[in-house]
């Protein structure tokens, strides 16, 4: 999702995605807009007391909505720094905290392999969300009642956060509810197996959000259904290419140096362009001798003017800032790679320059193979039976 990078918390870069800037204010608006029937609703649940009215007067309401809606969000910041807290505590890093009009999405680097570590880091934030969820419920308390603004907006978040607590444990993988699932099915299965399970129990619990949704005529709910469907298929994936590539090293997925065409720094990117075509490849290693110096792709090309390719070199665009790997590096971990810096192809370097080159196609190809030995395995296993 496209986002900006607001500041960093423990470290942790704190990123507000374009959807949140659009449904802050629609969320102050909708807290502003019901301030006396939340006051009535928090009368009912803690005897607050508050009188409504003067909370319903000229700007109060949009003064309400707009601290409400601060205190959810950064309710939400605090639920995922909790899991990013608890991730860190067991050696994962810890890319961003994304808020978005869903509430907030902690990216970790890779998930955690120990189904105790997963079980710990999934319950990290709705324990924090209760916390916050009895602090506020202090501060309402503790507030005289002559101040019943604070006294509204502490209610408010109280209620909401035990909310966001509830809403997050049910088994809507890869919500916290369907992370704590797939943990506990790990403790006796394979991950790849309980991943499957967790995802179809999630998938289940997308359909029915979102038919509820359909009926109340709640855009969120059905909002929150699409993303829990997809990204419940989307980490299934990246959990079977993790198993399929399990064991391996990039010397094993890689194009090694022999086998790899690479091109000079002083070549022109008309050349290029022919030798792409010729040899149907859309990214090159850049070597100066025997010194890797860089990598050229189709992209770079592309960046310059037609007119202009015969009299530009392939150094005058190539890129320096290069992802690297080493052949013995875990497969899964080159992948992550190529996922996390979005590129096509990671280069493999050793103490000796360029060892090779692994892309996004040698990892499809090698999982391609995987599946069909699993399924062959799987058939010969029915037939034995």
């Amino acid at each position: 999702m496209a986002s900006v990078r607001v500041g960093s918390v423990f470290g942790i870069p704190i990123k507000l995605g374009t959807s949140f800037l659009l449904v802050f204010p629609v969320m102050a608006f909708l807290i502003a807009g019901q301030v006396e029937l939340t006051a009535e609703m928090l009368n009912r649940a803690f005897d607050t007391g508050i009188d409504p009215g003067p909370l319903t007067d000229g700007a109060m309401p949009w003064a309400l909505g707009l601290a409400a809606a601060l205190g959810l969000f950064a309710s939400v910041l605090l639920h995922e720094l909790g899991h990013s807290l608890v991730a860190r505590h067991f050696g994962l890093d810890i890319e961003a905290i994304t808020l978005w009009f869903l509430g907030g999405l902690a990216q970790f680097a890779e998930l955690p392999d120990d189904w105790r570590h997963e079980l710990w880091i999934s319950v990290a934030g709705p324990v924090v969300s209760v916390a916050l969820g009895a602090v506020f419920y202090g501060a309402v308390v503790a507030l005289p009642t002559g101040l019943p603004a604070l006294r509204f907006v502490a209610g408010y978040l109280a209620v909401l956060n035990v909310a966001l607590a509830a809403f997050n444990m049910l088994p809507g993988f890869p919500m916290d509810g369907g992370r704590v699932l797939r943990a506990v099915l790990s403790r006796d299965r394979p991950r790849l197996e309980a991943t499957r399970i967790a995802a179809s129990v999630g998938k289940g619990f997308a359909v029915l959000l979102g038919i509820a949704g359909i009926f109340t005529f709640n855009i969120f709910w059905i909002a929150i259904a699409f993303f829990i469907f997809v990204a419940a298929t989307g980490e299934t994936r990246q959990v079977v290419v993790e198993a399929a590539l399990e064991g391996l090293a990039v010397r094993d997925v890689m194009t090694p140096t022999a086998e790899l065409d690479t091109v000079s720094p002083d070549e022109s990117l008309a050349e290029l362009l022919e030798r792409m075509v010729r040899e149907r490849h859309t990214g090159y290693p850049v070597v100066e001798g025997e010194a890797l110096v860089g990598i050229v792709t189709l992209e770079d090309v592309q960046r310059v003017d037609p007119e202009r390719r015969d009299a530009t070199l392939v150094g005058d665009v190539m890129s320096t800032d290069l992802v690297t790997v080493t052949p013995d590096t875990a497969a899964t971990e080159a992948l992550t790679a190529l996922q996390r810096e979005d590129v096509g192809r990671v280069l493999v370097t050793d103490d000796d320059g360029l060892a090779g080159l692994v892309s996004r196609t040698d990892l499809m190809t090698v999982l391609e193979i995987a599946q069909t030995g699993r399924s062959r395995a799987l058939t010969r296993r029915a037939v034995e039976q």
